[in-house]
C-alpha cells in the first residue's frame, strides 16, 4: 500500500530536514538538463562531486535510466535517486500530433514538451529501485506538469495510477515472508502550495484507477484452479455488492434456454458450468449515453479437442483478461461516477477437451439465429463473444459496443506486446478510442477492416465458419469479421488484446504476468465521453 502526502517544503528550505523524513530523495531530469542550473545547489549543499559522479556513471537523463547516489556520511540525510525522462519533443516530432490532440484538454503536444509515457516508465523504475534497496520513506520532487503539456490533475493521476501499478506483485502463494517484495511506502510529493489542490484531485482519481487495474491483474494471475468460471462470477458479484451496482448472472441452463449456442458449445467439454455476467452502472444525468463493454472470459483455454501444444497452454489462465478488464473497470466507474450509463457483459467458460466437448465439424446456432461451422475448437473466444454481443445489442440498445478479447495469436505476431489491435468501421468511435489510448497509455493500433476479408469466413454448410481460410491469412482481421456478424446496427469496435494482456517485456511499471490492459483505456474513454 502506498500512503501519499504533500509538502511544499523544498529541499533547500531550512525546515526541510526537520519536517520531512526521507530514506530516499527522488529527482527527475530530462536528457538536456543543465547541471549548473538544475543541480549545482544540491551538489554544493548535499552531494559533493555529483557532476563527476554523473560523468563516471555516464548518466545523461535518458528515458528509463536511473542513478542512485548512496549517502556516505552523516551530513547526507538521504540517498538520492535521479530518474531520466528522456528527450523533449522537437518541432518536427510535434507536427502531426497537435491536430490529433487539439480537442484533448488533458494532453497537448508542442516543441520542448516531454512524452508523458516517459514519466510513467520513470515511475516504474522508481518502484524497482526503492524495493531493491528497501527504502520505505520516499520524497519525490515533482517536476512541472507543463513540462509534459498536461494539466495538474492529469499529471497527478498518472503518478498515482502508475506507482500503484508498479507496486503490484503476485505473491499470495509465496509462504516465505523474506522472499516477498515490500509493498508499503510513505511517499511525500513536493510541490508549490498553488499546485497542491489540483494535484490532490488527480491523485485521488489515479489511486482509484490503479486499484482497478490491479484487481484485474490479480484475477488474471490467479491459477485456473483458483479462478474458474464461478470464481470470476463471484468477483463480479463482490464488486457489484461493494459498489451497489446492479448485476445479473445467467447460469448454463439459462444460457441454453436463451439460445446462446456459442457459449454453451464452448462449455460442453468442462465439468464446470458457463455463465453470462451483466453489470450495470447508471448515472443520475438524464438522457445520458449508454456504453456497452464486452469482455472475453475463458478462465482456461486448452484449445478444446483442437488441443494446444503444452508450451502454448502454460499461460492460458490469462484468456479471461478481457472479462477481468471490464469487470474491474466497473469498480472504477462506480467511484468516479461518470455521466454515462455503462453495461458490462462477460461471457465466462472454460475450454477443455472431453467426450462431451464440441467437435471440429459441429454446427452451432447463436442467440441471433446465425449458424457457424466449427472447424477449430481453439477459435472459441469468438463463439462466446458472438452471443454476448448480439444479446447486449438486442436487450440494452446501447449507443456503442466495445469488446476486449485475447482473441488471436496472430495479433501478437502482427503487433507484438506494445499495441493491441483495433478494428471498427465507425470512424467516430475509432477516434474516441484512439484519444483515450493516447491519454491512458493503453496503446491501440487501427487495423484494416475492409470487406475484402469477408470471404475468408465463408462456409459451405453454415452461415459462417469460426476460422478464416488459410489463403486469406490476416487471422486477427478475419476473427474481427466473424464478430461483426453479431452486431447489426450499433457502432461497434473490437480490441484484440492478445499481445498486451500478459508478460509484456521492458515496461518498468509491469512485471511478468498480467498487465490489466484495457482498464485505463476504458476509464479514459468513459470519463471523457462527453468532452
Amino acid at each position: 500500500m502506498i500512503d501519499f502526502k504533500f509538502s511544499s517544503e523544498k529541499l533547500f528550505d531550512q525546515k526541510f530536514e526537520k519536517s520531512v523524513k526521507a530514506d530516499c530523495y527522488v529527482m527527475f531530469l530530462k536528457s538536456d538538463f543543465d547541471f549548473s542550473k538544475d543541480l549545482q545547489e544540491i551538489e554544493r549543499k548535499y552531494l559533493p562531486n555529483l557532476e563527476a559522479f554523473f560523468a563516471l556513471k555516464d548518466f545523461k537523463g535518458e528515458a528509463k535510466s536511473s542513478l542512485l547516489m548512496h549517502a556516505t556520511d552523516k551530513k547526507e540525510i538521504f540517498h538520492t535517486l535521479f530518474l531520466g525522462l528522456g528527450k523533449a519533443n522537437s518541432e518536427k516530432d510535434v507536427k502531426d500530433k497537435n491536430d490529433k490532440n487539439k480537442k484533448n484538454k488533458s494532453l497537448k503536444k508542442g516543441s520542448g514538451i516531454l512524452e508523458i509515457e516517459n514519466l510513467r516508465r520513470a515511475l516504474g523504475v522508481l518502484i524497482r529501485v526503492v524495493e531493491k534497496n528497501k527504502f520505505k520513506n520516499i520524497v519525490i520532487e515533482l517536476p512541472s506538469a507543463e513540462l509534459f503539456g498536461v494539466t495538474e490533475e492529469f499529471f497527478a493521476k498518472q503518478i498515482a495510477t502508475i506507482l500503484n501499478m508498479a507496486n503490484y506483485h503476485f505473491d499470495c502463494f509465496i509462504t516465505t515472508e523474506s522472499c516477498k517484495l515490500p509493498k508499503d511506502y510513505n511517499i511525500i510529493l513536493i510541490a508549490d502550495k498553488s499546485r497542491i489542490s489540483a494535484l490532490k484531485a488527480g491523485l485521488h482519481e489515479g489511486e482509484i484507477i490503479g486499484e482497478a487495474v490491479n484487481i484485474a491483474r490479480h484475477a488474471i494471475d490467479l491459477p485456473a484452479a483458483n479462478m474458474n468460471p464461478q470464481d470470476l462470477v463471484n468477483l463480479a458479484k463482490a464488486i457489484a455488492k461493494e459498489n451497489k451496482l446492479k448485476i445479473t448472472v445467467f447460469d448454463e441452463e439459462d444460457i441454453i434456454k436463451m439460445g446462446m449456442g456459442g457459449l454453451a458449445a464452448v462449455s460442453k467439454g468442462s465439468d464446470r458450468d458457463c455463465a453470462l455476467v451483466i453489470m450495470e452502472y447508471k448515472t443520475s444525468k438524464k438522457n445520458a449515453s449508454t456504453l456497452a463493454f464486452v469482455g472475453k472470459g475463458i478462465t482456461f483455454d486448452s484449445g478444446g479437442l483442437s488441443l494446444k501444444p503444452a508450451n502454448s497452454m502454460e499461460t492460458m489462465k490469462e484468456d479471461m483478461s478481457g472479462a477481468a478488464a471490464v469487470i474491474a473497470s466497473m469498480e472504477a466507474f462506480a467511484k468516479l461516477k461518470p455521466e454515462v450509463n455503462i453495461i458490462c457483459v462477460a461471457p465466462i467458460s472454460e475450454n477443455l477437451p472431453s467426450g462431451k466437448a464440441t467437435k471440429p465439424g459441429d454446427i452451432i446456432t447463436f442467440y441471433n439465429g446465425k449458424t457457424a461451422e466449427v472447424r477449430n475448437t481453439d477459435a472459441e473466444g469468438r463463439l462466446i463473444l458472438a452471443d454476448a454481443l448480439s444479446y447486449v445489442e438486442d436487450k440494452y440498445k446501447p449507443d456503442i459496443i466495445i469488446d476486449l478479447a485475447t482473441l488471436t495469436g496472430a495479433c501478437q505476431y502482427a503487433l507484438g506486446h506494445f499495441y493491441c489491435g483495433m478494428m471498427s468501421k465507425d470512424t467516430d468511435l475509432i477516434s474516441k478510442v484512439q484519444k483515450a489510448s493516447d491519454l491512458s497509455g493503453d496503446r491501440v493500433w487501427n487495423l484494416p477492416f475492409h470487406d475484402d476479408y469477408k470471404a475468408a469466413i465463408k462456409s459451405s454448410v453454415a452461415d459462417i465458419c469460426n476460422i478464416g481460410s488459410p489463403k486469406y491469412m490476416a487471422g486477427t482481421v478475419t476473427a474481427g469479421f466473424f464478430l461483426s456478424n453479431f452486431v447489426d446496427h450499433t457502432p461497434w469496435l473490437h480490441l484484440d488484446i492478445a499481445g498486451t494482456a500478459f508478460n509484456v517485456p521492458d515496461m518498468p511499471y509491469y512485471r511478468d504476468g498480467a498487465t490489466g490492459f484495457g482498464v485505463r483505456l476504458l476509464v479514459e474513454l468513459v470519463c471523457n465521453w462527453n468532452k
